[in-house]
């Protein structure tokens, strides 16, 4: 039981602490607002058009959500020694970084409503499968959480985090299939993008809100928690060896 109310303080003063943060609030919070605003003023009342990008801004505000909330977190805590202070509390590591991302993940699954609620503004979302939708952004989150994680261990200022990170974000925006189908890119990109977890999960949101799929629905889903399941590992990994070995 003592574990478990650690588990929650941390996520409850990581939530309190960091999600107002200025480069949290610019990333996190800005940035995709201002990319699903430009994208629904393009589509304007067009349903289609609109349903077309829906994911992709879905999985672009989970996307920048959650890395840019763990990469605040993280190298905060880092600098002022707090991080090492919870590697020395008597709590399994597995929890302590599953606490670490749960703030996350949360504030990378709010995000998503933002273009969720817009879209219900602008188009008709009623035959959307939100059965579907709702487990595609959860794991979303958790893949994009871990693989923040993952590059915040290697830096110590928030910026050089967000510099490592565009180096993954970017890439993603343009080779998932958030805007464009992945049918569209070159063929020799084709592979690229079935090795980034984004890919997977914006199929999902494609086949739930516009009813178009690239691969079967128990495929992307064994996918990206298979992407979940080892960038965890490789977090551990890391950790140990960076902090703790």
């Amino acid at each position: 039981m003592k574990t478990w109310i650690a588990f929650w303080g941390i996520v409850r003063k990581d939530m309190k602490a960091y999600y107002l943060k200025p480069p949290n609030v610019s990333w996190g919070l800005l940035f995709p607002l201002a990319w699903t605003g430009m994208f629904l003023i393009r589509s304007g009342r067009d349903t289609h058009s609109l349903l077309s990008v829906l994911p992709g801004m879905i999985a672009l505000s989970v996307l920048f959500g959650t890395s840019s909330m763990l990469a605040v977190a993280v190298t905060f805590e880092k600098k002022a020694k707090a991080f090492e202070r919870l590697l020395l509390s008597p709590i399994p590591l597995v929890l302590l970084m599953l606490a670490k991302a749960s703030g996350a993940i949360l504030f990378g699954m709010f995000n998503a409503l933002v273009p969720v609620l817009l879209g219900f503004w602008f188009a008709d979302l009623s035959g959307a499968d939100w059965g579907m939708a709702v487990p595609a952004v959860l794991l979303i989150a958790v893949v994009s959480t871990f693989l923040s994680l993952l590059l915040a261990i290697l830096a110590t200022e928030v910026f050089e985090v967000q510099t490592l990170s565009n180096f993954v974000r970017f890439p993603m925006i343009f080779l998932c299939g958030l805007f464009f189908p992945v049918t569209a890119l070159p063929g020799f990109l084709q592979p690229v993008s079935f090795m980034l977890p984004l890919t997977y999960g914006v199929d999902i949101l494609h086949a739930a809100i516009q009813g178009e799929r690239l691969l079967p629905a128990a495929l992307d889903f064994a996918a990206l928690v298979g992407f979940c399941l080892l960038l965890f590992a490789l977090c551990l990994r890391s950790i140990n060896r960076h902090w703790i070995g």
